[in-house]
């Protein structure tokens, strides 16, 4: 729409914020009028008219099979729409047109907005299936021709009132007519079965909703006006009551056609299922953080245990084992503590990159410098674990045994996100600048603990590939190749 309007027409960006708010409301009119709607603006010189915008009903047939997006008409060839935007009144004058054997009655809205007329809004209902209205479908009616009055008259939508349309209740979920006093005129089968869930016993109407409604919902402290309000239709507001057995979703619109409030509609949903099936996410999901809370809880009591018995063994080889140990499940834990403040089984691995650098560089301090280019993005639980791991392994293994005592020197780690979606690759470079590999050392076939470890989650848990080779300018070079999931 903003492509079209920019480009056909002189309305400026304030004019295109009200069509966009208009357009984001005009499912209810299309699904009370049971009709097509398009909205249609003048271009700029003013000899055409170019549709901007396409509603669709859910409650009926529709009068186009195809998109009128874009189309553009001569000024004179549609006199309905000539006439609502000249006069700025609502124009239902002509007999039906016929489209592919249907007939369509056309009506014109003009949309208004401070006094000024933006555009058009032809309205096109299917005739095929006209049949005596009930009172559900008479009640639609009158509702939609009271918010196509409010259209003309530049009070609707409400441009104070943006709430979220996509979630929020809809015609077809339920519908209560209220009058000026806020006494119930007409309530749908959706809206009183809503309603019987949340505890009421008889019928609706006749009753004044605000107060049925604050009745039925438990009340927590003092009486909430604003809930009266709302169930009142005084204004546009939103809000969920929740009774003993169940949830329903309101939404109040004010009734104003000629500037006088007459009445209002409010609309609403059963929500209770929904919430219930939230809660119980919430209830997971905590569970789920408190178990790698506590995981992690466990993972630094062993680790203060490894350390005081390595405290406690005069052996110098026990020792180094134990401390070893200790940086191994210290890396875990820190998977787990991330995953722990998170609310799915995904964690952003730079930060556990980081922490595991500065965690194996305190085996060195002052010697060797560690830093890390590139990012590795968002991981899966199951390759952070594992990854977390070997890099401590790899990073141990350079820092322990790349430099003689005394040296100085530096530890990069660097981390590409390459390949397609289907086939993403996470490509792993650490590189130090320190002695390099002796002679003939192959890291395939090497009996360090440590490297068995790097294989073993590399090849076997992670699905990848490891190397470790000497690096051309100098020092060592393990690169590693792990398959991942395409999205950062």
């Amino acid at each position: 729409m903003n492509e079209l309007v920019r480009q056909h027409t002189a309305l400026g960006d304030t004019d295109l914020e009200w069509l966009h708010l208009l357009v984001s409301e005009w499912q209810l009119l299309s699904d009370l009028s049971f009709a097509d709607l398009i909205l249609w603006v003048p271009t700029r010189d003013g000899t055409r008219y170019v549709s901007v915008a396409q509603m669709r009903p859910n409650t009926g047939p529709t009068s186009y099979q195809n998109d009128m997006v874009g189309h553009l008409v001569p000024r004179g060839r549609r006199p309905m729409l000539d006439l609502a935007l000249d006069e700025g009144r609502i124009v239902r004058e002509g007999d039906p047109e016929w489209r592919e054997e249907v007939p369509v009655r056309v009506e014109s809205i003009p949309v208004c907005r401070e006094g000024r007329i933006l555009g058009v809004i032809a309205r096109n209902t299917n005739l095929l299936t006209v049949r005596t209205p009930s009172r559900l479908e008479l009640t639609y009616l009158q509702s939609a021709s009271d918010l196509a009055q409010m259209i003309a008259a530049g009070t609707f939508p409400f441009a104070d009132q943006q709430g979220d349309t996509d979630v929020s209740p809809r015609a077809g979920d339920g519908l209560i007519r209220l009058d000026a006093d806020g006494i119930v005129q007409y309530a749908s089968p959706n809206a009183l079965s809503a309603y019987h869930r949340l505890g009421l016993a008889a019928d609706l109407v006749g009753h004044h909703l605000g107060q049925t409604t604050t009745e039925l919902a438990p009340a927590r402290g003092a009486v909430d006006e604003a809930m009266v309000k709302l169930a009142s239709g005084w204004a546009p507001r939103e809000a969920e009551v929740e009774g003993s057995d169940g949830v329903i979703q309101l939404r109040a619109i004010p009734l104003r056609p000629k500037g006088t409030h007459i009445g209002s509609l409010v609309l609403l949903r059963d929500v209770t299922e929904l919430r219930r099936r939230e809660r119980e996410l919430m209830t997971k999901d905590a569970t789920i953080r408190e178990i790698h809370h506590r995981v992690k809880n466990n993972l630094q009591t062993v680790a203060a245990l490894l350390r005081l018995q390595a405290r406690r063994i005069d052996s110098e080889r026990g020792r180094e084992a134990l401390v070893e140990a200790v940086r191994r499940v210290g890396s875990i834990a820190i998977v787990h503590e991330t995953l722990s403040q998170n609310l799915d089984e995904r964690v952003e691995f730079d930060e556990i990159a980081d922490r595991v650098l500065a965690m194996v560089a305190e085996i060195s301090p002052g010697r060797v410098e560690g830093r890390r280019t590139g990012r590795f993005g968002v991981l899966d639980a199951e390759v952070a674990t594992p990854l977390s791991m070997v890099l401590t392994e790899v990073l141990q293994n350079a820092l322990e045994h790349g430099f003689r005592p005394g040296d100085t020197g530096e530890v990069e780690v660097s981390a590409v996100r390459g390949g397609t979606r289907k086939d993403a690759r996470l490509l792993i470079t650490v590189q130090d600048n320190g002695v390099g590999l002796p002679e003939g050392f192959d890291a395939h076939t090497a009996g360090n603990l440590g490297l068995q470890i790097v294989r073993t989650l590399v090849e076997g848990e992670l699905g990848g590939t490891f190397d470790m080779n000497s690096a051309p300018e100098g020092g060592t070079r393990v690169l590693l190749d792990i398959p991942v999931r395409g999205d950062l």
